[in-house]
């Protein structure tokens, strides 16, 4: 058991950091408050070889794991959570299944323009009427000759209004439930195809969330992506890497919470001294880095396992459910350490106060990460 990074990904960790200290840090306030998508950066990470880490340098990507793509993650979600989801969408979902699930020509179509970011994509799972029941999915896909035909709506889409292509599914057979269910590539300009409404969110505001609808959406049959009637299988396949990604990304927000905590205590003066010498003060900082580091275990953990191949569906729900409870808490202490300072957007808590909150709702909210971890304890 070894529990030292390589000075690879020391180096990688450092110049993530650099990258986001220097490009992101300036506008993280001015792009919240405008909602504005931070587009010419992600453009940015696609040229470093961020936006494709955990892929093969055939399809366009750096061949790196989920370690290093889990340290990208955190690195730039210490700085600012909307760049992290970006990518984290981008990534673990949308690209990761027509890895996991596409076919060679695929691949090579799709593949290697979103590993290189050339191309952002999203994933659409989620709609109004099933949510946590990802299997009462209502959006159809009906097969008329060499084409299908989709109608219905997705909704809370990460990057749904800026991407180039969306993985979605759709149900090809109403009667099989959950096992009747297919997923679709869908390239932004198909007839039919269209982005709808933009939510108007908490937190995260960079990050562009919201529907997608589908109107009699013609696609040629070589869209299917995987077989037909597994895309809910390959949709559970998919998010074990998913989250994996929240899980970093409810751990960077935590990081940067703390670290500005930490700051704040040693600066502020109370009673003639500074707050961090008062126990109270300790206590919960001590708490904070406690859970940042258990945190970081139950992730790195996952990612190892999920570099060697093996399952992770336990390890990886253990990960985000602790992760990201975790980071609530954390940010909560954060803008309690600060006081009525807090409260004021001139401090970062106040942003990660709000932006945290998503860890433990997207992606599967906690009570379905208890679920999901029960039956694997259950099963042994």
């Amino acid at each position: 058991m070894d529990f030292e990074y390589t000075p690879e990904q020391i180096h990688l960790r450092k110049a993530v950091r650099e990258f986001a200290e220097s490009e992101i840090a300036p506008h993280v306030m001015e792009w919240d408050e405008a909602q504005t998508f931070p587009m010419e950066v992600i453009k940015h990470l696609g040229q470093l070889g961020y936006m494709g880490s955990v892929f093969p340098e055939e399809y366009g990507g750096a061949g790196l794991g989920y370690i290093e793509y889990s340290i990208i993650i955190e690195e730039l979600s210490r700085v600012d959570g909307s760049v992290g989801i970006i990518v984290a969408a981008h990534t673990s979902l949308c690209s990761n299944h027509i890895y996991k699930a596409g076919s060679e020509e695929q691949r090579r179509r799709y593949l290697t323009k979103l590993a290189s970011g050339e191309w952002l994509g999203c994933w659409s799972l989620t709609e109004p009427e099933a949510g946590s029941d990802a299997a009462g999915t209502r959006t159809a896909a009906v097969r008329q000759g060499e084409c299908w035909v989709l109608n219905g709506a997705k909704t809370f889409t990460t990057n749904a209004h800026h991407a180039d292509v969306c993985v979605a599914m759709a149900v090809t057979d109403r009667g099989a439930a959950q096992h009747g269910i297919s997923a679709f590539i869908i390239e932004k300009d198909t007839p039919g195809f269209r982005a709808g409404k933009k939510e108007n969110k908490l937190g995260l505001r960079a990050s562009a969330t919201g529907e997608v609808i589908f109107e009699n959406c013609r696609l040629p049959a070589c869209q299917l992506l995987g077989k037909p009637s597994e895309g809910f299988v390959d949709s559970l396949k998919t998010l074990d890497g998913g989250r994996i990604s929240i899980a970093a990304l409810a751990l960077g927000m935590a990081q940067g919470a703390y670290d500005a905590a930490l700051k704040y205590s040693k600066l502020r003066h109370q009673f003639s001294r500074p707050i961090s010498e008062f126990q109270a003060i300790q206590h919960k900082l001590v708490d904070m880095a406690t859970d940042i580091d258990a945190s970081r275990l139950l992730i790195y953990r996952a990612a190892a396992m999920l570099d060697k191949g093996q399952r992770v569906t336990r390890e990886s729900a253990m990960a985000k459910l602790f992760a990201s409870e975790a980071a609530v808490r954390i940010a909560n202490e954060a803008v309690q350490i600060h006081g009525g300072y807090g409260f004021i957007k001139d401090y970062p808590v106040e942003k990660f106060y709000r932006d945290v909150k998503l860890c433990t709702i997207g992606e599967g909210t906690s009570e379905i990460q208890r679920l999901v971890i029960a039956r694997q304890l259950l099963k042994d």
